[in-house]
């Protein structure tokens, strides 16, 4: 899955109304990713996390926990394209995610679901890039 079919994904997933915690799009996301063969869910996964790689800079999560943090930038891809854009060429734009702790932690579990739908079992997943907090440490050197 290349990025732009990643991120035209997210938006066609992305509920009209209120979404919470992103549970909404997690779960039509799952469901989407569940009718495709495993290679989408596994490209999803590594889209995925390099997206949350590239959000994984000091300047952005300085002040947040680990899990705070991980979840946080979750919500920053939940929230589309531009938004994430918009937060890498100009991180004040992270700061409402961080200050009103706007939370989708359910969006790292998607390909995780969809996997175990399409084939029965647990993934063991592992992406090229890890998306667990302070992982880029070129997002983190002085």
């Amino acid at each position: 899955m290349n990025e732009g079919t990643f991120w035209q994904l997210i938006e066609d997933c992305r509920p009209t109304g209120q979404d919470p915690d992103s549970e909404q799009l997690a779960a039509t996301l799952t469901k989407r990713l569940a009718q495709s063969p495993v290679c989408v869910v596994t490209g999803f996964a590594e889209q995925l996390s390099w997206a949350l790689y590239r959000l994984d800079r000091r300047e952005l999560g300085q002040d947040l926990s680990g899990d705070a943090f991980l979840y946080t930038r979750c919500a920053v891809v939940a929230a589309g394209r531009e938004v994430f854009e918009g937060v890498l060429q100009d991180p004040e734009t992270f700061a409402p995610f961080a200050t009103d702790l706007i939370w989708a932690e359910s969006l790292l579990y998607t390909p995780d679901h969809a996997y175990e739908r399409i084939t029965g079992e647990e993934w063991d997943r592992n992406t090229r890039y890890s998306y667990e907090s302070y992982s880029n440490t070129d997002g983190w050197a002085a």
